[in-house]
């Protein structure tokens, strides 16, 4: 039976977080962020977690992407992590800002090499007409900044979402699973704790 050992969420979070990078086998920083579009249709898929802290979760992407267009219109977003070895997951919701260029710069460039010249190469999330065509455009980026830094694109940046709830879920055998909700109702708001049925 699992009972948080803490009532701060962010606390537990970094436990389960730590425990996992120790269990699961690769990206234990992976989570699932699910968008919507100014309509409210849903779109999701896997990106990395990149920093933690009391302030949110932070990830970084092409602002021009999907995912980019959709936080524009509507920034909102939620996070589940699933930790299959260990049988956890946890969902993450609350509104998304923008992280300062300070952070995006200093994240671009601890980046490997390949990846900054990658992020000026692909059109995130536009159509491509082959293979050959996003080879030429690494090609030709990789030699424009040939023994020089690469620069962090104005498209390229982070976003950082402000939860208002954390939910976290461990398997129990029969389905009967324990889940508890940490909920706020605004930043700095004081955390509420509930245990819900599985």
């Amino acid at each position: 039976m699992f009972e948080p050992e803490t009532d701060d969420p962010f606390e537990q979070f970094r436990r389960w977080l730590s425990e996992a990078e120790a269990a699961e086998v690769n990206d234990a920083n992976a989570m699932t962020l699910a968008t919507a579009d100014s309509d409210g249709r849903p779109s999701a898929r896997i990106v990395l977690l990149k920093d933690f802290d009391a302030r949110g979760f932070a990830f970084y992407t092409n602002t021009e992407s999907q995912k980019g267009r959709h936080l524009e219109v509507n920034p909102f977003a939620s996070l589940c992590f699933h930790w299959k070895s260990m049988r956890r997951q946890v969902r993450v919701e609350g509104p998304v800002i923008s992280v300062s260029d300070l952070e995006a710069d200093e994240y671009y460039a601890s980046r490997p090499r390949g990846s900054r010249i990658g992020a000026w190469a692909s059109q995130q999330s536009r159509p491509l007409a082959d293979r050959p065509t996003l080879l030429a455009a690494v090609a030709r980026f990789d030699a424009e900044y040939e023994n020089r830094d690469v620069p962090r694109p104005s498209y390229w940046s982070g976003y950082r979402l402000t939860p208002m709830r954390i939910e976290f879920w461990q398997d129990g055998e029969f389905r009967l699973h324990d889940r508890f909700v940490f909920s706020r109702a605004s930043d700095g708001a004081a955390w509420t704790v509930q245990r819900l049925f599985p």
